[in-house]
């Protein structure tokens, strides 16, 4: 299940347009998992070895980069951020709701 889980959450990651953000739950939300926004995190963890996945795109609920330290460099997340148009100060998206991509919640 768990590959499978991760597989749906690079689906939506793959459709976040550049220069907008959405969170762990709003992901895990459009899987019908609302509660399995640490799941979403583990996902994205293990994300990176595919290219093709924005990882840098997914930030908590409140806009934090909290997923930063799982980037090469210290400011990695942050540059590929502000590279597509986002302020980002002391860790946290400026403007985070006019950022916020919903993604669409899938019917199974």
């Amino acid at each position: 299940m768990e590959d499978n889980f991760f597989e749906r959450v690079y689906d939506i990651v793959r459709q976040i347009p550049e220069g907008k953000v959405t969170s762990y739950g709003a992901i895990a939300k459009a899987l019908g998992s609302a509660r399995s926004a640490r799941m979403v995190g583990w996902a994205m963890n293990a994300s990176h070895g595919h290219d093709d996945v924005p990882a840098h795109r997914v930030v908590n609920r409140i806009g934090m980069l909290s997923g930063k330290h799982h980037f090469d460099g210290t400011n990695l997340m942050q540059q590929l951020l502000e590279n597509e148009g986002i302020e980002v100060v002391d860790n946290q998206i400026v403007d985070f709701e006019k950022h916020f991509w919903q993604p669409e919640v899938k019917r199974l």
